[in-house]
C-alpha cells in the first residue's frame, strides 16, 4: 500500500533557492510554478516507480506588499503595487491555483515602517569602504516581516499527524523552526523528510528528521 504523502513548501525559501540555483534574475510565473510542481512530484517516485500517493502540496507565503513609500536616499515615491515583484507574486499564485492538489496557505507581511541599509552595504560602511553620502537608492530596502507563515506550517504538520491523514510529510525548507512540529510528527509515527534544496543544514537537525533529500537539480559550483 502506498504511503499518503503531504508536501509542505516554505515559499520564501523556495523562491530564493530556486533563483540562486537557476541563476535567474527575473522569474517567469508559469515556468516557476511548473518547476515547483515537478520538483514535488519527484518525491513520490523512486527508481521511476510511484511509491507514494500525494495527499496535497501546501505552499506557504505572504501576499505582496502593495503600499506606497518614499526612498530615504532620493525621496522618490515608490508604489510597491506597481513593482515587478508584486506582479510576479500575484501571477505566480494564480499559476499555482491551477495545479492539481496545491493549497495556498498565505500569511501577511508586517510593515515595520522603516527602511534599512542592505547587509552588504552595512559591512562596507563599517569597514569605511563606503561613506553614508555614497549610498544610492538601491542600497536600502523597506523592512518587512512575515507573519503567520511558520505557525501555519507547524499547525498543519500537527493536525495531519494527529488526525492520521498522512504517513509521510516532506518539508521544503532551510531553517530550524520546524523542529517542534517534526518531533510531534515523528512521535505519531510519521516519516518526516526534509528537502533543503541542496542548502547545507545545521548538524543538530539530523536528529529531528527521518531523511534528507533534495529533488531540484544540484547547483553547479
Amino acid at each position: 500500500m502506498k504511503k499518503r504523502t503531504a508536501i509542505l513548501v516554505d515559499g520564501g525559501f523556495f523562491l530564493k533557492r530556486y533563483r540562486s540555483i537557476n541563476k535567474i534574475k527575473n522569474l517567469d510565473p508559469a515556468r516557476t510554478a511548473n518547476d515547483l510542481w515537478e520538483m514535488c512530484l519527484k518525491h513520490l517516485t523512486q527508481a521511476k516507480k510511484e511509491l507514494f500517493d500525494l495527499y496535497r502540496i501546501f505552499y506557504y507565503d505572504c501576499l505582496p506588499y502593495d503600499k506606497k513609500q518614499h526612498n530615504p536616499v532620493t525621496g522618490k515615491a515608490i508604489d510597491f503595487s506597481k513593482t515587478d515583484q508584486y506582479k510576479f507574486q500575484l501571477d505566480f499564485f494564480e499559476e499555482l491555483k491551477k495545479k492539481r492538489k496545491i493549497a495556498l496557505r498565505l500569511g501577511v507581511l508586517e510593515d515595520k515602517k522603516r527602511w534599512i541599509i542592505k547587509p552588504s552595504k552595512t559591512k562596507d560602511l563599517l569597514t569605511k569602504k563606503l561613506a553614508i553620502d555614497d549610498l544610492t537608492e538601491d542600497d536600502v530596502q523597506f523592512d518587512f516581516t512575515q507573519k503567520r507563515v511558520d505557525i501555519k506550517i507547524g499547525l498543519d504538520i500537527a493536525s495531519m499527524s494527529l488526525k492520521k491523514q498522512v504517513e509521510q510529510i516532506i518539508l521544503v525548507s532551510g531553517d530550524s523552526d520546524f523542529v517542534p512540529a517534526s518531533k510531534l510528527a515523528r512521535c505519531e509515527g510519521i516519516d518526516f523528510i526534509l528537502d533543503p534544496m541542496w542548502n547545507p543544514i545545521k548538524p543538530h537537525l539530523f536528529e529531528h528528521i527521518d531523511g534528507l533529500v533534495s529533488k531540484i537539480r544540484k547547483p553547479s559550483k
